[in-house]
C-alpha cells in the first residue's frame, strides 16, 4: 500500500469564546470589590465611560428625554411560599442626537453573539504579596474549619465564632445570642465552641483568662481539681494571698509554688504570636433578604454594590467627527463597542444573581424560618434545572457572593448542602439531619447493652427511611469526635 500526501478540506462546527465572552465569563464570578476595581480600571482606559454620580432616581420616575431612555422593570414573582422583589434596569438604549446614554447596574448581554473585540485580560493581583503575608489569627482559625470534620451547620457556627475572636484570642461574642441568632440550640453553640478552643494556637476562643490557662493545662493533662481552684481564684493570685490559696486548693507550701509555676509558663495571650492584620474590610452582601406580611420572603439586590455608569454620546458623536485617520476612527469604534458591551454585561451580572439567590431562598425557606438545623440538601445541578441555566454558570454566580439574611450575612456557597438518599423513595435527608439522628441514637445510650455498632446504627435509620452506608456512618461519627461503639462500652463500664 502506498503513502502519499494530500490535501482535505472539511467543513466542521466548534465552539469559539470570543475575548469578550471569557470576560463576561469572569465578570460573572467578580466580587463586588473585584467588580468595583474592574471597572475603576475601565473608567480610566475607555473616554467615552463616566460614572454616574446622579442620586438614584425612582424607578417609575419619568426620563429626562436628554439623558436617553433606560428601562427599570420592578418584576414580582410570586412562588407560593416566596415572593421576590427587586428593579432591573435592562440596557439602555442608544439615544439620538447628542444625549448621552445611562446604563443602571449595566445592560444585558447577549451571550450568543459577543462581540469579538479588544481583550480585557488582565493581571492586577499582588500575588507576591499575598503569598509573603503571614496569615492572620482568624486566617489561620479558618483553615482549620475546613478540615476539622464538621457539619454544614457546625461550620457556620464555627465560622460565626471565629469571626468574633479578637486580636489576642479571646472570643468577643455571647454563646446565647449567637444561637438565638442562628436559630439553634446553645447546646450545640457550645459544643462546636468545643471544637474551636481545641485549634491552635491552644488557648483560642477562651471567654476569659480562666478558661484560656484551663484549656492549655488540658492539652498538656495537667489540669486537676486543686489546679482548677487555683483558677478560679486569680484575683487571690493576683495579691499573692498565699495562705488562702493554700487553704482552698487544699496543698503544701510546694504544691502550690510548682502550681503558679506552672500557670507562669502558659500563654495569657495565644493570639499574641499572629500578626495583628489589617482592618478587616466589611463584606458587603450582594443580595438582601427580607421577611414580608404572610411569612414570605423578599429578595433584592444591593443597589449600592451595582456599577452606575454613563456612556457619553455627546462626547463619542463629537470625537467621532473630529477623527481623521483609520486608526483614530477604529480607536472611538472600540471604544464604543467595548463601552456598550460592558454594561449589557453588568446588566446579565446583576439579573443572573438575582435569579440565582431567589432559587436558593425558595429551597431554603425552612432555615431562613427556623435556623440552621433545617437546611435542606441542595447541589448546584437542583438550582441549575429550576432556573434554566448551566450548573457552571450557579458556581460562578454563587462564587465569591453574600446574601444578607435574618440569620446573618452568609456566602451563597454555604446554602448548598449534601443529600442523604431516602430508603422509602421520597425526599432526601440533609447530611446535617442525617449528623443529628446518629448523635441522637448515640445519645440515648444509658448501660453497656444499649451500645450501638455502626451496622446497627445503619439498621436503625434505614428503618427510619435513612439509605446510608456504614462506612458513611463511621465517618459522620468521627467527624463529630464520638468513640467507636467498642470505647464507649468500655467508658460505661468505667465506675462514675
Amino acid at each position: 500500500m502506498a503513502l502519499s500526501a494530500r490535501l482535505e478540506v472539511r467543513q466542521g462546527q466548534g465552539l469559539v469564546i470570543t475575548p469578550q465572552l471569557q470576560q463576561a465569563i469572569k465578570l460573572l464570578q467578580m466580587s463586588n470589590l473585584e467588580l468595583e476595581a474592574f471597572v475603576e480600571g475601565e473608567l480610566e482606559r475607555n473616554p467615552l465611560l463616566q460614572r454616574d454620580e446622579s442620586d438614584n432616581a425612582p424607578s417609575d420616575a419619568p426620563q429626562d428625554e436628554a439623558m436617553g431612555a433606560v428601562e427599570h422593570a420592578a418584576d414580582a414573582e410570586a412562588r407560593a411560599d416566596l415572593d421576590v422583589t427587586h428593579d432591573e434596569a435592562s440596557p439602555g438604549e442608544r439615544a439620538t442626537g447628542d444625549a448621552p446614554e445611562v446604563a443602571d447596574a449595566g445592560g444585558a448581554v447577549d451571550w450568543s453573539k459577543a462581540g469579538s473585540g479588544g481583550s480585557f485580560d488582565r493581571d492586577d493581583g499582588d500575588f507576591e504579596g499575598t503569598i509573603a503575608r503571614e496569615k492572620t489569627l482568624i486566617e489561620h482559625l479558618q483553615d482549620q474549619v475546613l478540615v476539622a470534620g464538621l457539619a454544614p451547620a457546625e461550620a457556620v457556627i464555627a465560622g460565626v465564632l471565629i469571626d468574633a475572636v479578637d486580636d489576642g484570642g479571646y472570643l468577643r461574642a455571647d454563646v446565647l445570642e449567637v444561637a438565638e441568632r442562628l436559630g439553634c440550640a446553645p447546646a450545640l453553640v457550645e459544643t462546636v465552641l468545643g471544637v474551636v478552643q481545641g485549634f491552635d494556637p491552644v488557648g483560642v476562643a477562651a471567654r476569659d483568662v480562666r478558661e484560656c490557662l484551663m484549656i492549655q493545662l488540658k492539652d498538656q493533662n495537667r489540669y486537676d481539681p486543686a489546679i482548677g481552684a487555683l483558677l478560679d481564684n486569680l484575683p487571690l493570685l493576683a495579691k499573692r494571698d498565699l495562705v488562702a490559696l493554700k487553704k482552698i486548693c487544699g496543698v503544701d507550701d510546694e504544691d502550690l509554688r510548682d502550681m503558679i509555676a506552672e500557670i507562669r509558663g502558659l500563654t495569657p495571650r495565644p493570639g499574641a504570636a499572629f500578626p495583628g492584620g489589617e482592618a478587616a474590610t466589611p463584606v458587603a452582601p450582594d443580595v438582601f433578604v427580607r421577611e414580608g406580611p404572610g411569612g414570605l420572603w423578599h429578595v433584592e439586590l444591593n443597589g449600592d454594590t451595582l456599577p452606575r455608569l454613563l456612556v457619553d454620546q455627546r462626547y463619542h458623536a463629537r470625537v467621532s467627527g473630529q477623527s481623521k485617520t483609520d486608526q483614530e476612527k477604529t480607536f472611538v469604534a472600540d471604544c464604543m463597542a467595548q463601552a456598550n458591551w460592558l454594561m449589557k454585561s453588568l446588566d446579565q451580572r446583576a439579573r443572573t444573581i438575582l435569579k440565582v439567590s431567589s432559587e436558593i431562598v425558595r429551597q431554603q425557606d425552612a432555615f431562613l424560618a427556623y435556623g440552621v438545623e433545617h437546611l435542606r440538601p441542595l447541589n448546584l445541578k437542583t438550582v441549575a434545572d429550576a432556573i434554566g441555566m448551566h450548573e457552571s454558570t450557579v458556581s460562578r454566580v454563587t462564587s465569591n457572593k453574600y446574601m444578607a439574611t435574618p440569620r446573618g450575612l452568609f456566602e451563597m456557597k454555604f446554602f448548598f448542602t449534601s443529600a442523604i438518599a431516602s430508603s422509602e423513595g421520597g425526599e432526601a435527608h440533609s447530611a446535617e439531619s442525617v449528623r443529628h439522628k446518629i448523635k441522637q441514637l448515640i445519645d440515648s445510650e444509658a448501660k453497656e447493652s444499649d451500645v450501638h455498632s455502626d451496622d446497627r446504627i445503619v439498621e436503625l435509620l434505614k428503618a427510619a427511611g435513612v439509605d446510608i452506608a456504614r462506612r458513611t456512618v463511621a465517618k459522620y461519627r468521627e467527624a463529630m469526635r464520638i468513640p467507636s461503639s467498642v470505647d464507649r462500652r468500655r467508658m460505661l463500664k468505667e465506675p462514675a
